[in-house]
């Protein structure tokens, strides 16, 4: 065998471990140095997630509440680690995607760059939209009490529920991304992307319903709408996709880029 040939052929499987071993520690290696910047900056988080609760001080009995004497510190840590892996996600991406492209043809890396240029951003803009209408709907579920009952909320609990939230609304904001992908790897086809639309509206009015408080229209309008905008955004381009796909005899290579 040729060097060339040797350069175009499989890896040995002590190669690919030796590949593995270096990208996984940079990764991990980054996770680190992102826990240690959350945890410098859990007590500014805290504040943060802290501030519904204190706005319901201001007319009942309102606080967090640490069940244990290592509660303050555990929720530190759970806060940190959730920072650090949103901090490191560029840099332990960026290693998972080089570890596995070279394996890829170059129509499957061409999808997977551009399935990552578009997830990313919108991860990102799913998750802040969350962190911003958090703040709403702890105000609306802790509502249903009255003012003379107290609101004695349990942290560990509380920052669950937040993160659950941030995270739903970043994965939901993805799948539109997911579907182009799905489209133009020709496992989903726009026409049956366009038949399912009244499912998909049912599933998005569902999600809406699971995470805003089931009273308040408003936010569940806030959280449906963008996710609705992303679908008809994802179905459009689909159809670009495939109509261009018909008008070229047998393709070697179809493009998403419209």
């Amino acid at each position: 065998m040729t060097t060339a040939t040797a350069a175009r052929g499989t890896m040995p499987l002590a190669g690919h471990m030796r590949e593995a071993r270096r990208r996984a520690i940079r990764a991990a290696v980054s996770l680190l140095v992102g826990i240690a910047v959350g945890f410098a900056l859990s007590d500014q988080i805290l504040d943060i997630l802290r501030a519904p609760v204190e706005e319901l001080a201001l007319s009942r009995q309102a606080s967090l509440n640490f069940e244990t004497v290592t509660g303050a510190f555990d929720l530190e840590l759970r806060i940190a680690l959730f920072t650090g892996v949103i901090v490191s996600s560029p840099v332990w991406l960026r290693e998972l995607f080089a570890y596995l492209t070279p394996g890829l043809t170059r129509r499957e890396k061409k999808y997977v760059y551009g399935f990552s240029a578009a997830a990313v951003p919108l991860f990102v803009a799913g998750c802040m939209f969350g962190f911003t209408i958090f703040p709403r709907m702890v105000s609306v579920l802790a509502g249903f009490s009255s003012d003379e009952d107290s609101t004695i909320l349990n942290a560990s609990y509380y920052v669950d529920f937040v993160m659950k939230i941030v995270l739903a609304t970043g994965i939901a904001f993805v799948l539109p991304a997911v579907l182009v992908m799905l489209n133009c790897l020709g496992i989903l086809s726009a026409h049956r992307l366009r038949g399912s639309w009244r499912i998909s509206v049912v599933a998005i009015a569902l999600f809406s319903a699971l995470v805003t408080p089931a009273a308040d229209v408003l936010s569940m309008f806030l959280v449906a709408l963008p996710m609705a905008t992303l679908f008809g955004a994802a179905l459009a381009i689909t159809e670009v996709h495939d109509r261009r796909a018909l008008k070229t005899p047998k393709p070697e290579l179809t493009s998403c880029s419209a």
